[in-house]
This record gives structure tokens, sequence and C-alpha cells, in this order.
């Protein structure tokens, strides 16, 4: 009888420990939600955010799979009106980058903010580590707008305890090796310079989605 007990409890643990083997074996999923710098203007797909990010992490040890989420021309609203559909309810974390396209059309701040508080409280209130992104008005649209438009960011992030990285576009030289030649859009090697920054802030997103 005690061997029986003794092998049928060996056996139990075996399993327990194959199913959480396997379970922490699952690459952890992170969506890059936003607009065209996430999707990857005019760039062949192994040149977008997602999958230089992707390729960063992998050559660092993570095992991650980072979803490509990014819709050109999307603003705030649009991106919030799609969030239920773009992002799987199972997603571990989210970076939120969106705004540049309000700020281009010159749509209220206010607006704007409003959108992304609504983003990033669906988001948390799934338990669903966030990263947002910030982004900046353009500054021909004079000093009123970028005060209202420029803190929104952080102010949501810590609103609701996301984490938050102050400018995605942040280091990239104006020049034709960095910017597509619309003046707005990163090349390929401004996207590496993106990851390159960001990749702390994206460690950070991971630590947080595997403590959750």
């Amino acid at each position: 009888m005690r061997r029986s007990v003794t092998f049928f409890l060996q056996l139990f643990c075996l399993l327990a420990f194959a199913t959480f083997g396997s379970a922490r074996a699952e690459p952890l999923t992170i969506v890059a939600f936003g607009d065209s710098l996430t999707a990857g203007y005019q760039l062949p797909p192994q040149e977008a955010f997602p999958a230089q990010l992707q390729d960063a992490l992998n050559a660092r040890g993570y095992d991650v799979n980072v979803v490509n989420a990014g819709v050109s021309g999307d603003t705030t609203a649009t991106g919030l009106a799609r969030l239920d559909w773009s992002i799987p309810q199972d997603a571990d974390a989210v970076i939120v980058e969106f705004g540049g396209n309000d700020a281009l059309r010159a749509l209220p701040p206010e607006a704007a903010g409003k959108n992304l508080d609504a983003i990033v409280s669906r988001l948390t209130e799934r338990g669903t580590a966030v990263l947002v992104a910030g982004m900046r008005a353009p500054r021909n649209l004079g000093e009123d707008y970028a005060a209202r438009f420029d803190p929104i960011f952080a102010e949501i992030a810590e609103k609701h305890g996301a984490l938050y990285y102050p400018f995605f576009l942040d280091g990239i030289p104006i020049g034709p090796e960095t910017v597509l030649p619309d003046g707005l859009h990163p090349t390929g090697k401004g996207v590496a310079i993106i990851v390159e920054r960001i990749l702390p802030a994206v460690e950070q997103l991971i630590a947080r989605a595997k403590a959750s």
C-alpha cells in the first residue's frame, strides 16, 4: 500500500512539474499597438518596429513574440475603436504608441488624452502590463498646443500605474539614412535607433508581465 501511495505521489509530482514547465516554456506575447510608426510605414516587414524589437529581445535571451498591431493613419480614437479585436485577451504586455496623427491633424489634445486614458484603462483592467510611448506635438502648432499635448502621455501612465517612455522617436537624426523622404517616418535604420533606446523600458515591461 505504501509503495502504491509513494508511486502515485511521484507520478503526481512529475505531472505537475511537466505542466508547470510547459506553461513556463510558452513565449511571452507583447503587442505593439499603434499607428504607422509601429506598423512600419513603407518598410519591409522585417524592418518594422515589432520585428526589430523581437530580434533585439531574442538576442538578449528573451523568449517573446512581438505582435504588430499597428495601423497606418490611426489616431487615438481609431486605436480605441479597434482595441478589443486588435489585442487578444491573453496578451501579456502591450506597448501603446499613438498620438502622432492627432497632432499632425491638430486635433484637440484633450480628446487625445481621453482616448489614451480609455485605452490604457481597459488594458490595465485586464491585468495586462502596459508601456505608454510618448509623442511630441509639431512645434509649428504653437506653444499652447504643445503645452497641452506633450504631458498627456506621462499623466496617463502615472494615473494607471503603467510604464512610460517619454518620446518614441527620441534620438533619430534627421537625414536620408534614418528618415524617409516624407520627413515623418523612420527608415529601417531609424527604427533600429528606436529599438535600441526603448529596449530598457521594454525589459522592465517584460519583468512586470512575468510578475503579474
